[in-house]
């Protein structure tokens, strides 16, 4: 299983940014993806997480409302569109697998596929200016 993040970058408080996920090694319809970040002396947490094959949807109370999950079958791909983006959101964002979810209050809990290091290697770096 192959997951590469790209979309990342600088913006000021109130910014957007779109992240991708292009995914590989697996039946692409057949999981649920999301999103995890961290920052450094953190823990990491999970962001979101979406059923491709029906697009049921979870969010972290902090970024519900500003952020939302999609994916394109067509194209192998898991976006992550970020609106209102807050010094917060800092951090490197991370795709993976993850465990089902069943509605919007679902945990958020990585589900991987293989090495563990192919997961938490890469991520892509969001830096939100104050």
């Amino acid at each position: 299983v192959q997951l590469v993040e790209s979309g990342g970058g600088f913006v000021e408080t109130g910014g957007s940014l779109r992240l991708s996920c292009v995914a590989s090694g697996l039946n692409f319809n057949d999981y649920t993806i999301g999103w995890f970040r961290q920052t450094p002396g953190k823990e990491r947490e999970g962001v979101s997480c979406a059923r491709v094959k029906d697009g049921t949807a979870s969010y972290a109370k902090s970024v519900k409302g500003r952020f939302t999950i999609s994916s394109d079958n067509a194209k192998n791909t898991v976006y992550l569109q970020m609106n209102k983006l807050i010094p917060e959101d800092t951090a490197v964002y991370y795709c993976a697998t993850c465990v089902q979810v069943f509605g919007q209050s679902s945990p958020l809990i990585p589900f991987v596929i293989g090495d563990e290091r192919n997961y938490w290697d890469q991520g892509t770096q969001v830096t939100v200016s104050s």
